[in-house]
């Protein structure tokens, strides 16, 4: 999965910045229902850490069954959080 390809998938742009705020909502609400039936463990995975970027990834241990794909998202939440870090220093 791409990110672009996501984008044009949930919000109709790959650009947000003119995105509606409901559209956004929607979007996310779109993502979030994908993600329920989701059983290929590489695009649940995407989908999960698409809605964590947009504050609604839902809890790990609801989103993931294994703790080996529970750790993995917790890497790439210290990863996103790591490089926030950089950018404001």
């Amino acid at each position: 999965m791409q990110l672009d390809d996501l984008l044009q998938r949930y919000f109709a742009t790959t650009d947000l910045s003119g995105v509606a705020p409901d559209t956004l909502s929607a979007g996310i609400e779109h993502c979030r229902v994908d993600l329920g039936p989701e059983e290929d463990r590489g695009k649940r995975f995407a989908l999960w850490s698409f809605l964590h970027m947009f504050g609604s990834a839902p809890d790990l241990d609801v989103a993931f069954e294994s703790e080996e794909d529970r750790e993995a998202a917790r890497n790439f939440m210290d990863l996103l959080a790591a490089s926030e870090g950089d950018e404001a220093g």
